[in-house]
């Protein structure tokens, strides 16, 4: 399932969607690395 997720204010990762984290991040899969950041949330 692909998944976007924020690094900081101004990059966005899209992403194979991972797990989500204790902490409420989540972890998306580029090309074999792994991402983690905040989930960005569905537009209406």
């Amino acid at each position: 399932m692909l998944k976007t997720i924020a690094m900081g204010t101004a990059i966005l990762v899209q992403g194979i969607y991972v797990r989500t984290l204790p902490d409420g991040r989540m972890t998306v899969r580029v090309d074999g690395a792994h991402f983690s950041g905040t989930p960005v949330s569905q537009a209406a």
